[in-house]
């Protein structure tokens, strides 16, 4: 769980101008350093080293690197309209927060900018011979960074923005907050059973004048006004959720100064999309547009879907991997009361769109039955329960649209091979 403050700056270091920024600052400090350091030079070290030598280096790096830099950024845009094309719009933003994009971007705009301050400063004089060997070291190392990320840029094109690549990342964050998720599942709090009256509190709600999603909720500011207020706080909008000016983003548990109020208001930070931090279910959301598009008829790639499946059981398998130590969640804010993500909700996420958008190939449909039974067979809690549910769901809506009664026949036998599959609760056959 990070402060308000915390994931704010975590935002902004993912920006691409943010990486950008801070190699340029680097790139002409280093660039000016060379002067300052200079007089610590010994006299007898600098080697005939002409003026010419450096000047014509770093007029190569800086017409080279405004060059590379121009071409880097088209090849970012399509990479981005291909990912929004291809994939989904919402996974955008996951090829734009690329760590290695950003990085060899920053690296070709900070080579550029010390260039270009190293001409300028040579043009004055400013270095004398000590100070023109101290910037042709710097630069002989600036031009071994520059082949090192000229060779990874390379490597890293062949990938960027393609449909397995996205995919995934999308994976990859949805994992994360999943695992996130099970470590807090109530952030730190203790688990809200049900919204209505809850404990008998009050009518006291918490509302915010916006209409957006919830992308962060700062556990730790809730708690220490809970504390300094003596009240209780139920938090009713987890990450992910729609508010709007009308319904409640939390209630307390006794009557509040207006200065309160807004204070708890404050805590929770409004977006016009959803963030993958906090949201598991928002990357499961993401992660089954990938596999709808790719079943539309217009893309027509079963395979993607299949593979959007097994990404999915590896996330409930994530969910699954530490039930034991979350069930026993230590509560750090006792004041607080959250409701927690359902794991129903997630499988719902993660099912519903294949089954409904796969339903009449019979490929599809073999491997989510596949999939069911082998999280059927997982010893967390609800992972049985929810399995069969959909098993029964996914083969109900396959027969809806399959003509061709082997194929149903196929399907059948795959869902009658789950255990405990077409049984009532009360034991009777179905």
């Amino acid at each position: 769980m990070t402060s308000k403050w915390a994931w704010w700056l975590s935002q902004i270091g993912r920006r691409i101008w943010f990486r950008a920024t801070l190699f340029s600052i680097l790139a002409v400090a280093t660039a000016l350093l060379a002067a300052f350091v200079s007089p610590w030079i010994p006299a007898h070290l600098p080697t005939k080293i002409g003026a010419d030598a450096v000047d014509n280096i770093l007029g190569i790096i800086a017409s080279s690197m405004l060059t590379v830099t121009t071409f880097s950024l088209s090849t970012m845009v399509s990479a981005y309209a291909a990912a929004s094309s291809s994939v989904t719009p919402r996974a955008t933003r996951l090829v734009m927060e690329d760590t290695t994009t950003q990085n060899v971007l920053a690296t070709f705009v900070g080579s550029f900018l010390f260039s270009l301050v190293g001409i300028i400063t040579l043009s004055t004089g400013a270095y004398g011979e000590r100070g023109r060997l101290v910037l042709f070291i710097v630069t002989i190392g600036v031009v071994v960074l520059i082949v090192l990320t000229l060779l990874r840029w390379i490597d890293h094109l062949s990938r960027l923005g393609r449909v397995t690549e996205t995919t995934e990342r999308v994976e990859r964050v949805a994992i994360s907050a999943v695992a996130a998720v099970r470590k807090a599942p109530h952030l730190g709090g203790r688990p809200l059973i049900s919204q209505e009256r809850w404990r008998g509190f009050p009518n006291v709600p918490i509302f915010r004048r916006e209409i957006g999603y919830v992308q962060h909720v700062d556990a730790a500011a809730l708690s220490a006004i809970a504390e300094e207020a003596g009240i209780d706080i139920a938090v009713l909008a987890i990450a992910g959720k729609l508010v709007s000016p009308d319904e409640a983003i939390a209630v307390a548990s006794a009557a509040i100064e207006d200065d309160i109020r807004q204070r708890i208001a404050d805590a929770f930070t409004l977006g016009d999309t959803r963030s993958f931090d906090q949201d598991p279910r928002f990357g499961a959301a993401v992660l089954t547009e990938i596999a709808s598009r790719a079943l539309s008829p217009a893309v027509n790639d079963p395979g993607t879907a299949i593979d959007v499946i097994s990404r999915a059981m590896r996330i409930l398998a994530a969910w699954n991997g530490k039930a034991g130590e979350a069930a026993q969640e230590e509560v750090s804010h006792p004041r607080l009361h959250v409701r927690g993500i359902l794991l129903a909700d997630l499988f719902d996420d993660l099912f519903t769109p294949i089954a409904r958008d796969g339903a009449g190939l019979v490929e599809v449909g073999l491997r989510l039955q596949k999939a069911f039974g082998a999280l059927a067979r997982l010893n967390g809690a609800g992972f049985r329960e929810n399995a069969l549910r959909h098993a029964a769901e996914a083969l109900a809506r396959a027969e809806a649209v399959l003509h061709v009664e082997t194929d149903k026949l196929r399907l059948r036998k795959a869902a009658a091979e789950i255990d405990g599959f077409g049984r009532r609760p009360d034991g009777k056959d179905a």
